[in-house]
């Protein structure tokens, strides 16, 4: 028989953490947990939850890949008329969340977004497969279509177009989060799990622990 929903539990017990074990700096914090998990050979260990709010006021979460990050931000790339983009053009606050279950961690970062530069879109779409590259030009993402079908006369048609010198469009680009909000999860027996924040305050990270 199925296992019931609320029987479904899992005990943490790899690791902990404390204010004491911490980085002062954020992004120096990350850069050890992303260090770990890459590492720890994590399946997609860029995959991150992006979530963002319309001008409605009504949130919307998705998955995305990470592709670039350093002290300037998360970077990540999108068509820039794709709802998540539409919804960051309204409202710039945005959240992404990391959550590692072989090392039993979940990071949070809260920030505002903003488009990077061309060169910078220009430099990671020229990176990418053909097939990916033709991609961009061949979904209109989140529009409504009709069947699949349009997806693949539209690659079919660019593909002629182009060649093999396909550019970027001009709608697709990269997007980065710019934080000013950390929390770095680490799961602990019982539920007592170990939470630390990080609070952008007058240009200084102000640290916390919080009550899981």
């Amino acid at each position: 028989m199925n296992t019931p929903i609320a029987d479904i539990r899992k005990d943490y017990t790899l690791k902990s953490l404390s204010e004491e074990d911490v980085m002062n700096n954020p992004f120096e914090q990350f850069t050890i947990w992303w260090q770990e998990a890459t590492a720890s050979n994590i399946d997609e260990v860029n995959a991150m939850t992006l979530a963002t709010v319309s001008k409605e006021l009504k949130p919307t979460a998705r998955v995305v890949l990470l592709k670039d990050f350093d002290t300037a931000g998360f970077t990540f790339f999108t068509n820039y008329n794709s709802k998540k983009a539409e919804d960051m053009l309204q409202n710039p606050n945005a959240a992404i969340c990391f959550f590692w279950k072989e090392l039993q961690r979940q990071i949070r970062i809260e920030g505002i977004v903003e488009k990077v530069s061309n060169e910078i879109s220009d430099e990671y779409f020229n990176s990418r497969p053909e097939g990916s590259k033709l991609g961009a030009w061949a979904s209109p993402q989140s529009k409504v279509i009709e069947s699949r079908d349009i997806l693949v006369e539209n690659e079919a048609k660019f593909k002629e177009q182009f060649g093999g010198q396909i550019q970027r469009p001009p709608h697709w680009g990269g997007c980065r989060l710019i934080p000013n909000y950390f929390e770095f999860w680490q799961g602990r027996s019982n539920r007592l799990h170990d939470r630390i924040c990080y609070k952008l305050e007058n240009n200084s990270w102000k640290i916390e622990r919080l009550a899981p």
